[in-house]
This record gives structure tokens, C-alpha cells and sequence, in this order.
């Protein structure tokens, strides 16, 4: 699974095998959140959390709001459609 970014200590990942919508996978500090990108330009939200605070998942979609064209380009990239 390759680690596109990274948000302080946590991952933010793609698995390769995955499904539709374009989606990522923050994994960190034994938690997991998925959100949908939205792409091409967003805005992304979260679709699941299993264990992050809410002040955490706040200053993940700050990031991914930032980043989100990056993030949809890197989906292609490994799954050859958005």
C-alpha cells in the first residue's frame, strides 16, 4: 500500500486493489479514517473513523482540502481512473 503523504505521524495511503470512489486511508496511532476525495477538486469528506478524535479528523480535512487535486492525480496514478 503506498504512503502518498503524511499528515504528522500518520499515513495517508492508497491500497492498490481498492474500490470506487477515489478515496484515502489515514492509518495512524492505532486508528483508521477513510475519506472520499470528491475529484477532480473536491471538497473531500469523511466516510469512515475508527478511533480518531474529532479535533484529529477536523485537521485531516484541513490537510486533504489543501492537497485535494495531489491526492485525486495520485489515485490515477495507481489505479488508472479517477
Amino acid at each position: 500500500m503506498p504512503t502518498i503523504r503524511r499528515i504528522g505521524a500518520c499515513r495517508v495511503v492508497v491500497y492498490p486493489n481498492d474500490h470506487r470512489p477515489a478515496h484515502v486511508h489515514i492509518i495512524g496511532e492505532g486508528c483508521e479514517a477513510v475519506f472520499k476525495l470528491n475529484c477532480p477538486k473536491g471538497p473531500p469528506e469523511l466516510r469512515e473513523n475508527y478511533g480518531f478524535k474529532p479535533v484529529m479528523l477536523g485537521a485531516f480535512l484541513t490537510e486533504l482540502k489543501a492537497e485535494v487535486e495531489v491526492l485525486c492525480e495520485e489515485w490515477r496514478n495507481i489505479h488508472g481512473y479517477p
